[in-house]
């Protein structure tokens, strides 16, 4: 999970979460976490606190993280309020960067972000399929897409000036870029691992180490990858390919190209 890179001196909805955590995670009886029962995690117990720094600094695969993040989840879900806030304390550092993320250059936004994507992430932690795979990036993309509503919403859009008001169509497929990404796996010229990827990395808020880390290859194994499969989508759009309907065929070998 990636630190925050927006210093937040007000009172948000996330700097009071962080100093809800503190006050839970000081001595002298912090609230503690039973490691043993995780397979790549110390055969311990610990502090919420230093299990996040663990977190932080440490990488896991996704049978790790899966099955933290469902003992976390069943406490919060479980054992009261003290362990929602713990659990929502652990994932604050990816919060706060995916806030930063969403509100960058919209300052008026940030606050509501902050609310906003809390309140994804916490709707997400009582109410998604524990038993699900990849469930620390599918909370995390509940709560990025809690937050994005509130920047789509607030922002008016303005056609360019040196833009035509006539009443063509664009040629190029519009709308959003997972529906561009569905239509290239569709007709096959990428993966739909591919696009999945592609839509995480890009237009999510997962990070390509974290991805990596659980798929057990390298970082920049994973960025070449992407960077294929993005040049294989963007050759398409110039080509006009996925502008009409989309047929679909068992070009593997293109998929695995990409």
């Amino acid at each position: 999970m990636a630190t925050a890179t927006r210093s937040r001196t007000a009172n948000t909805a996330l700097s009071t979460a962080e100093r809800a955590f503190e006050l839970l995670t000081c001595e002298p009886a912090p609230l503690s976490f039973d490691a043993r029962p995780v397979p790549g995690l110390p055969d311990t117990t610990m502090p919420l606190d230093r299990l996040r720094k663990l977190l932080l600094f440490e990488r896991y695969d996704s049978d790790t993280t899966d099955a933290l993040w469902r003992q976390l989840a069943h406490h919060a879900r479980e054992w009261g309020p003290a362990w929602v806030v713990g659990a929502i304390g652990v994932a604050l550092p990816a919060l706060t960067h995916m806030a930063a993320k969403i509100s960058r250059g919209r300052p008026r936004h940030a606050e509501d972000v902050d609310s906003e994507v809390l309140a994804g992430f916490l709707q997400a932690l009582r109410t998604a399929d524990l038993d699900a795979p990849r469930l620390w990036l599918r909370l995390c993309w509940v709560a990025w897409r809690a937050g994005v509503v509130v920047v789509k919403d607030g922002d008016t859009e303005e056609l360019p000036l040196d833009l035509s008001s006539g009443s063509r169509s664009p040629r190029m497929p519009y709308g959003h870029p997972d529906l561009l990404l569905g239509r290239a796996a569709a007709a096959g010229l990428i993966s739909p691992e591919n696009a999945e990827l592609i839509s995480a990395t890009r237009f999510g808020d997962s990070l390509i180490e974290a991805l990596a880390a659980e798929q057990g290859v390298t970082a920049s194994s994973l960025r070449m990858r992407r960077r294929r499969a993005e040049r294989s989508v963007a050759a398409a759009v110039v080509r006009g390919d996925l502008s009409g309907p989309v047929r679909t065929s068992n070009r593997h070998e293109a998929a695995m190209a990409a």
